[in-house]
């Protein structure tokens, strides 16, 4: 059945995640039971638009924008199988998004958080390994979490990291992060020995088992109303990473590479400076504007 085959391309081929699988056959078996006994190749455009339209009075408009994504790479897919009924599904367009931009910390904002985690006991001491990561080599938080033993090049300073689809990259952290490593992985071990276990995972919990995205939220959270913040995710030390990169004078197309972006379109949504900056910059570096000064 082609329904099966398609999530099999996703998972061998695609090496989509367990997470993304899951969304592409749920929003799948949705349309499935709207269309009753009609086979999923056999949809049309207009049957679509009113699953679509049903869906519509309860979804928030991001989550219908998801859906129709995954409709559309079904029916590409289909389209490559020559299964196609009404090639005009090829072009389904989602609800149009508000360009939000992701929230940046300052640099002070980003340095009072990893220096939250006080103490020398095992969870401030991962804690801050964590943090110092999150925000030193730009990891996603399920980055961080797959993590193993294996993957840290103390001596290189360089993290082996899998990212979306299995993609391997190389991420490089500081002498901070080194730093805080070096003072967790004793406690780490001192842990395992306690509760008489073996692990491959850097991060761990307190039962030695391995760290949760969850968990890496949570603590996060924690921290950061410590120091008076609020929405502060894994994700907003990604983006702050790199977008204090970019300040400093950092390439784009190297943020992109240390990333792991597939397209430089996606890191130009991570990254912005704001409008002072901006002007300040062509101020300083722009040949009219010093002409401008010197007449």
């Amino acid at each position: 059945m082609l329904f099966e085959e398609f999530l099999s391309y996703l998972r061998d081929e695609k090496r989509a995640s367990p997470h993304t699988l899951r969304a592409y056959e749920v929003d799948l078996r949705q349309l499935k039971d709207f269309l009753g006994t009609k086979k999923l190749e056999e949809v049309t455009l207009p049957e679509v638009r009113l699953f679509l339209a049903s869906l519509a009075r309860h979804l928030s408009r991001p989550t219908l924008a998801r859906k129709v994504a995954s409709l559309r790479t079904f029916f590409k897919f289909l389209k490559r199988k020559g299964a196609l009924k009404d090639e005009r599904l090829l072009y389904l367009q989602g609800p149009k998004l508000a360009q939000k931009l992701p929230r940046i910390l300052s640099v002070d904002e980003s340095f009072a958080l990893l220096e939250a985690p006080q103490g020398e006991g095992f969870i401030p001491l991962r804690d801050r390994a964590i943090l110092e990561l999150l925000y030193g080599a730009g990891l996603r938080v399920s980055e961080l979490v797959a993590l193993k033993l294996h993957q840290i090049l103390m001596d290189l300073k360089v993290l082996r990291v899998k990212g979306k689809g299995g993609k391997e990259r190389l991420a490089p952290f500081g002498k901070a992060a080194e730093k805080a490593l070096l003072a967790y992985l004793p406690a780490r071990e001192a842990l395992l020995k306690r509760k008489k276990k073996e692990s491959e995972f850097l991060f761990l919990n307190i039962r030695g088992g391995p760290l949760t995205t969850r968990s890496v939220h949570r603590l996060l959270q924690k921290y950061s109303l410590k120091i008076g913040l609020s929405g502060v995710s894994p994700h907003t030390l990604r983006h702050s990473f790199a977008t204090h990169l970019l300040e400093a004078g950092a390439d784009l197309r190297a943020i992109q590479e240390m990333l792991g972006h597939a397209r430089l379109a996606t890191t130009q949504r991570y990254t912005h400076l704001d409008f002072s900056k901006l002007a300040s910059i062509y101020d300083e570096a722009h040949p009219r504007a010093k002409k401008e000064r010197t007449e």
